[in-house]
């Protein structure tokens, strides 16, 4: 292992062949905590960067990289591609094994909320599981990104290209890669996710990209599920960063600690109802 406090820059190769970059924040610990970043993101993105240097202050090693595609990974950016990025996960999982390190837990922000949580229904071998403002509804706002008709126009030109306000190409849409993110069904995944397991939703009430009311539905279909609304945050947490990691760091603890086996419920700000506990 790396000295404590060290960052080192690790590549991995996923089972495609591409090499997977991120840093290793090594608290001398064989504990660690893989962090996986969103849509069209990196391991850079503040997030990433403050939970993981958060988790090695805390005594945890920390995993932050960047999904093929994204960031300083090889690979091509590929619109869906939500398992590919299980894959990926796993591959970083594996890797890390084999260094004799123990994954405690698989932390995502947006899309990476959505990876860990269809890893975690997938694979059954990491049961502590943050999902930070993951999509429930993966069709939901495809029109607003793809214009009207866009499966009818998509299948007869095979592909959309998402174009930004100045008009350039951000991304090409193909009908593979679609019909992949339409394939992913959230709910049928997160009833697999092993009942041992331990799976914090984080949500913003002021949510810009992925509205709030998608983390309510992650809680209706995940039975070992706690739900954390913090009053004020927007997708990026912009403002409420220290609130986001005291809330992954305690739930984190709690569940990797033998001696406890409860989560004292956080809500920060407006509570609709109450949100119970179901540990």
């Amino acid at each position: 292992m790396a000295d404590c406090g060290a960052e080192t820059r690790i590549t991995i190769p996923n089972n495609h062949g591409e090499n997977l970059v991120g840093i290793l924040h090594n608290a001398a610990s064989s504990s660690l905590v893989i962090v996986c970043h969103g849509f069209r993101s990196s391991k850079e993105r503040i997030p990433m960067l403050n939970l993981a240097a958060a988790l090695g202050k805390d005594g945890h090693s920390a995993f932050r990289f960047d999904f093929a595609g994204n960031g300083e990974s090889e690979g091509s950016f590929q619109y869906g591609n939500y398992y590919r990025e299980v894959e990926d996960l796993r591959a970083i999982v594996l890797h890390f094994r084999e260094h004799k390190y123990i994954i405690t837990a698989i932390v995502g922000h947006s899309k990476g909320g959505n990876v860990v949580l269809l890893y975690a229904s997938k694979y059954k071998d990491i049961h502590v599981v943050v999902n930070i403002s993951g999509r429930f509804n993966l069709v939901r706002s495809m029109e607003s990104r793809l214009g009207n008709n866009f499966i009818q126009r998509i299948k007869q030109d095979g592909y959309i290209d998402v174009k930004n306000k100045k008009g350039k190409i951000m991304y090409r849409v193909t009908e593979k890669s679609l019909m992949d993110r339409l394939s992913t069904i959230t709910h049928l995944a997160c009833l697999l996710i092993p009942q041992d397991s331990r799976v914090l939703t984080i949500h913003g009430s002021m949510d810009e990209i992925v509205p709030a009311e998608d983390a309510l539905e992650f809680a209706k279909f995940i039975s070992n599920h706690e739900l954390c609304i913090i009053e004020g945050a927007d997708h990026e947490y912009s403002s409420h960063q220290d609130v986001l990691t005291s809330l992954v760091l305690e739930f984190i603890k709690i569940h990797t600690d033998k001696d406890k086996d409860t989560f004292n419920q956080t809500i920060f700000g407006r509570v609709d109802k109450p949100i119970h506990s179901r540990f």
